[in-house]
């Protein structure tokens, strides 16, 4: 119910507590899942006291249990272990402290296990943080590699020793945590989170050896999976061996087989590239030689023609062909003319043939009156009218007489 308090009318701190402590006696049993971090076991104690964490959320609450209750799980479950309690929620007053109070427990098995981490694979692929759209390239020749693995472990080694034969000057900035257990999950997830926001670290590497699933369970979590796809930077999973498939490697940019092969992926070859360039310097230099010889023997071959080794010779070719245009030319003119020519004389004589000039130099004369008609009759003439007369080399004066 809702309380009547005012800073003037204020609950103490023992009341609030005492009030809390009614609330959750009314809560009832409830079945929890967490993680045994702690597991006490006096001798001849007829209690047994253990604290259940949960990874996710970096929580931890005591666990209470009569022995009867433990002893039937005594054998299977250790610290470590994950199991499911049926508890009664108790609230002590005098500390603020929240507890269970446990009247079955039973611990997760691996199938159970199993069928959990596929349903929550089901879950984040729904959401796309399993996308290949989403993976990010390898940058080719990091500036600082990132490495979240066990300290003093052989995954660390292995990607060291591996990275630095490659590439001798390969930088790292590694990050040692926990990799399985309680503090495996927020340890992890702190290290890559520092990583990614680190300015220098072009790449990050989360790397573990084998192990069984229960100690690979950290890099399926949820929250740890959310965190690395929420990386800008690209995290490469090398995660145990090439059966192990935890949820980080579906999430990850780049999926490592071990962490040596995940050193291979991150870090290139300096030998190797050097080889390479090697290999592109002989076919460039292949291609440019090839492509000098074929000019080279085009420019002979151009050389090589008459019309380069003897320039003058085609102006000397040329100039006969104007010579002989030039003459056929002047040989056609010629016969132009003298056709014409023919052809002038021949109508001039025609032309005289037909003139009456030509007609009066038979002995022909023609008469005209004084106006310039031409007599043509006897008609034409009367007596006594004055005609001129034109012969051949001149005129004269003539009159009729009759």
């Amino acid at each position: 119910m809702a309380l009547n308090t005012s800073a003037e009318a204020p609950l103490p701190v023992g009341e609030v507590s005492r009030l809390i402590g009614g609330w959750i006696d009314r809560l009832g049993s409830v079945w929890v899942e967490g993680q045994i971090t702690q597991l006490s076991r006096r001798p001849g104690a007829g209690v047994v006291f253990l604290t259940l964490r949960d990874p996710s959320y970096d929580i931890s609450v005591g666990v209470t249990c009569y022995r009867k209750v433990f002893d039937t799980v005594a054998d299977v479950v250790s610290e470590g272990a994950r199991v499911v309690v049926l508890a009664k929620p108790e609230w002590y007053a005098p500390r603020g402290q929240l507890s269970l109070r446990a009247a079955e427990i039973r611990p997760v098995g691996i199938g159970e296990l199993l069928a959990r981490l596929e349903q929550l694979k089901r879950s984040l692929g729904a959401e796309g943080l399993f996308a290949a759209d989403r993976k990010r390239p390898l940058p080719f020749l990091p500036h600082r590699v990132g490495l979240v693995c066990g300290r003093a472990s052989a995954a660390e080694r292995d990607v060291l020793e591996n990275a630095r034969r490659r590439w001798p000057q390969v930088r790292f900035e590694v990050r040692n945590v926990a990799v399985q257990g309680v503090h495996a999950v927020s340890q992890v997830v702190g290290a890559v989170k520092e990583l990614d926001a680190h300015p220098e670290v072009d790449v990050i590497i989360v790397a573990r050896g084998g192990g069984s699933v229960e100690d690979l369970l950290p890099f399926s979590d949820e929250q740890l999976v959310r965190a690395v796809a929420e990386c800008t930077t690209p995290v490469v999973s090398a995660i145990g061996h090439e059966p192990d498939a935890p949820l980080l490697d579906l999430v990850a940019d780049v999926r490592a087989s071990t962490p040596t092969d995940a050193a291979k992926k991150t870090v290139p070859d300096v030998g190797e590239e050097l080889r390479r360039v090697e290999q592109l310097r002989e076919r460039a230099l292949r291609s440019v030689r090839g492509l000098l010889e074929r000019e080279e023997r085009g420019l002979a071959h151009a050389v090589a023609r008459p019309c380069m080794e003897h320039p003058q010779r085609m102006v000397e070719q040329r100039e006969e062909e104007v010579r002989a245009v030039l003459a056929r030319g002047r040989r056609v003119l010629g016969h132009l003319l003298d056709r014409a020519e023919s052809e002038l004389a021949h109508t001039r004589a025609r032309v005289v043939s037909l003139s009456p000039a030509a007609t009066l130099e038979r002995g022909y004369a023609v008469l005209q009156r004084e106006d310039g008609a031409v007599v043509r009759s006897p008609h034409g003439a009367p007596a006594g009218e004055r005609l001129r007369a034109r012969v051949a080399e001149g005129e004269f004066a003539v009159r009729v007489e009759d």
